[in-house]
């Protein structure tokens, strides 16, 4: 018989435990665990050590085996898989592994992805239970599909749910609440942010998050819509790739710089979800802006965002720059936010097409292509100004408040003076 057994226990106590490991119990001379675990075994005549302090509970049962009699046999009770952020992990980092064995039960998220009936071998799991929230905050701006968060009294579901808010992704999540899984007074639901917010939950509880994809035909109060400066959340967006659009902040920038008036024709090339072209288009009611974009499903979210935000005077094609650009009218403003490669031959286009007093404004991600369009423009000698932009957003993390960064860009500002 090993010296120290670590058995998983669920909320349904000694019912839920197998016949074999139910007598490893009984055999226990020293039992370990919460008082709540302790309190499934009123009558067990066996000492008790009550878990609190965990380093000093181990240097308890190090001092307890140091004894040296044969009959020992230590019962450790923990909550579900002790090998799944529980109390294994220190006790393997204190102890021999020859002298544990582990008899996990089902753990909290086993149960809470069975209970919604999602499958969950590709899930993220992570724990915010005596940890911070950066682990979770990196998974929702990565849009992982599939989150399940072990919780505590300080990160608690309202928590999850303000961090959620507080970083205005672009796409939305479905929120899962599951209260004492495998007890008697089990509750599982799946509450909208706002109500979960407003709520009080079970200290026993974990959270899955899963990410959907938004409605194409999803209402919008478009009066409540502010005239500039749209959330991320409001755009469709890639359903493999949700995160990938020109962000609020930096949109607002490029608007500046685009010095836009009315009656305009203008180019959004690289469009993507259409974000940019549809600020530019509430803004300028009377211009006409081209979305040039070369993916299908671009031009399909393009379409799509128009629909819902009731825009009439963006026109979605389906097509590579510079090849398609000969075919559009003559544009005023240009803006560039992908080049698929062509960068150099798209300036080429612009050079040939931008009316006298017209504005190109290039968006840039790397080194690489900055170095290019300054070639560019000082091979031509065009005009430009550079904006670096390095933000970082506002988040919640429980009761305080840090700082996330977005990607940093570079918004290239040029015009032929030649013109």
């Amino acid at each position: 018989m090993n010296l120290v057994n670590v058995v998983g226990i669920g909320l349904d106590g000694v019912a839920g435990l197998t016949d074999r490991v139910r007598q490893l119990v009984e055999q226990a001379t020293l039992l370990v665990g919460s008082d709540r675990h302790l309190s499934y075994f009123p009558n067990h005549p066996a000492s008790r050590l009550v878990l609190r302090d965990f380093t000093e509970a181990i240097e308890q049962i190090r001092h307890y085996l140091a004894t040296g009699n044969p009959n020992i046999c230590i019962v450790v009770l923990v909550s579900g898989d002790p090998l799944f952020f529980g109390l294994g992990r220190l006790l393997l980092a204190q102890l021999p592994p020859s002298q544990l064995t582990f008899y996990p039960h089902l753990s909290s998220l086993q149960l809470a992805f069975n209970r919604i009936k999602v499958p969950w071998q590709d899930a993220q799991l992570i724990s915010v239970h005596g940890r911070s929230l950066e682990q979770l905050n990196v998974a929702l701006q990565q849009s992982v599909n599939k989150i399940g968060v072990l919780t505590d009294h300080k990160n608690t579901p309202n928590a999850i749910a303000q961090l959620l808010l507080g970083l205005d992704l672009a796409n939305c999540y479905e929120f899962w609440v599951c209260e004492n899984l495998g007890g008697t007074d089990e509750q599982v639901q799946c509450l909208p942010i706002e109500q979960i917010l407003q709520q009080t939950f079970a200290p026993l509880n974990v959270v899955v998050l899963l990410r959907q994809s938004e409605p194409a035909n999803q209402s919008l109060d478009i009066n409540s819509l502010p005239l500039l400066g749209l959330p991320d959340r409001t755009f469709a967006s890639f359903p493999d790739r949700p995160g990938l659009m020109t962000k609020r902040e930096v949109r607002l920038l490029i608007l500046g710089e685009l010095a836009l008036q009315p009656g305009q024709v203008v180019w959004d090339i690289g469009a993507g979800t259409g974000s940019v072209s549809i600020e530019i288009a509430r803004l300028c009611p009377t211009s006409q802006v081209y979305a040039i974009e070369k993916t299908a499903i671009g031009n399909t979210l393009i379409e799509q965002n128009c629909q819902r935000l009731q825009i009439n005077n963006v026109v979605s094609i389906h097509g590579s720059a510079p090849d398609i650009l000969s075919q559009l009218p003559t544009p005023d403003r240009v803006f560039l936010g992908g080049s698929g490669g062509n960068l150099s031959a798209i300036l080429d286009s612009c050079h040939a097409n931008l009316t006298a007093d017209g504005i190109v404004v290039l968006a840039l991600a790397t080194l690489e292509h900055l170095n290019q369009a300054l070639d560019w423009l000082n091979s031509h000698s065009w005009n430009y100004c550079l904006l670096q932009v390095q933000l970082s957003r506002s988040v919640p993390v429980g009761h305080l408040t840090r700082f996330t960064p977005l990607n940093p860009v570079t918004i290239l500002s040029a015009n032929n003076p030649s013109c």
